[in-house]
């Protein structure tokens, strides 16, 4: 599944950090490989709490409750309702962006 994850991440964050997607884009590695693992199910509780829990929490070493991550979450999930696929590179790049990680991944 060859995409253009920065393309994708820029629809939303026009000014988005080339170097930080790319930053990204290894982290997810192997999982970008397959369509499924390569998207997030906003309607999948189950994705989520993985998300939270091992991106939100591990990776960018958030330390709010559950419920404010996962308002957290629900809001970059609204910011792409308009999108029928969420990529998995975009959603985490917009909640590093919104906390103000994307350092972590220059």
């Amino acid at each position: 599944m060859a995409e253009d994850w920065a393309a994708d991440v820029k629809k939303y964050s026009p000014d988005a950090d080339d170097a930080a997607i790319k930053g990204i884009v290894r982290h997810c590695g192997i999982a970008l490989q397959k369509r499924d693992s390569a998207l997030v199910s906003f309607s999948d509780k189950t994705e989520l709490d993985r998300v939270r829990d091992g991106f939100m929490k591990k990776k960018l070493a958030l330390t709010g409750s559950d419920a404010e991550l996962d308002a957290s979450l629900a809001e970059v999930g609204q910011t792409l309702k308009g999108d029928r696929t969420k990529n998995r590179v975009t959603v985490y790049y917009l909640l590093a962006e919104k906390h103000d990680k994307l350092d972590l991944f220059r």
